[in-house]
């Protein structure tokens, strides 16, 4: 291909769609190519700001354990301008950073950040214990523990759960193993709807991270309890680009480093691809 042919009309790279447009050969041809220049575009302009431009983080939800862990880093460091952006899972997250868009993001793998790209680099954040949300009403209200075992009488309700993400076979793995019942089913409301339903109920419960942040109003009257015998643990990864030189981000990274998680915890269980990378 010339390259006066690129500074015509794009039809040797698009076709035309009712709905759009969709890339021929040739144009997949060129994506990649073109995409590293605007990366490499960028990081010209960002190698003379990048003492003030923001760290931007993903953190996938604001109420997540991801934000806390970010807020946790920022009041040790409370000099450095940070940025949060919520993606939609890892993948669209390590393609944020390949592009250039983010500087780092906490995500659960569920392979190897290598390979899926080995430009990026990773290390263990943290290992998150679930917990089980449930009304007044239901039969476990009064306890201060549950086991997985006493969890397969029980039908979780969890609706915010996406399809193909990594957090769908997270959950998929261990009612697997442990003979539970998740129901993803349903319109995502969100979260306060969805605790509306389980104060109500005397059978459903819905699981949540230790840390994530919810608020109820007292005419809910809910209660959150751990889950022991093993310790469901949602394992968080802080995933960056190996070439990136932003000051704030080799900070973030020993930081990560040095507050992940350490060995000696509870029995826990996490999913097949944690196991090696995690310490237990």
């Amino acid at each position: 291909m010339r390259t006066q042919d690129l500074l015509e009309p794009p039809h040797r790279l698009l076709r035309d769609l009712r709905t759009g447009a969709a890339l021929k050969p040739d144009g997949r041809t060129f994506l990649p190519h073109a995409r590293a220049v605007l990366v490499a575009a960028r990081q010209a302009v960002e190698s003379v700001q990048r003492e003030t431009r923001p760290l931007r983080v993903d953190v996938l939800g604001s109420r997540l354990a991801s934000t806390d862990l970010l807020r946790d880093f920022h009041r040790r460091h409370p000099e450095l301008p940070l940025e949060t952006v919520t993606l939609t899972g890892a993948h669209a997250a390590a393609q944020a950073l390949i592009d250039g868009e983010i500087d780092a993001a906490f995500v659960h793998l569920r392979e190897p950040v290598r390979d899926i790209d080995p430009r990026l680099d990773d290390a263990p954040a943290f290992l998150e214990a679930l917990e089980i949300v449930v009304g007044e009403r239901h039969p476990l209200a009064g306890a201060t523990s549950v086991d997985l075992t006493d969890l397969t009488s029980y039908k979780a309700w969890m609706p915010g759960i996406v399809e193909g993400s990594e957090w769908a076979d997270f959950y998929r793995e261990l009612a697997d193993e442990f003979g539970l019942t998740i129901d993803p089913t349903g319109p995502d409301f969100g979260i306060e709807p969805l605790l509306d339903v389980i104060s109500e109920s005397r059978s459903l419960v819905t699981y949540v991270g230790e840390r994530t942040r919810i608020v109820w109003s007292p005419h809910q009257n809910l209660t959150r309890i751990p889950i022991v015998a093993p310790t469901p643990r949602y394992p968080w990864s802080l995933i960056w680009h190996s070439g990136n030189r932003h000051p704030g981000l080799r900070r973030l990274v020993a930081h990560t480093r040095e507050h992940g998680p350490r060995t000696g915890l509870t029995p826990s269980w996490l999913p097949a691809p944690s196991r090696a990378a995690f310490p237990r």
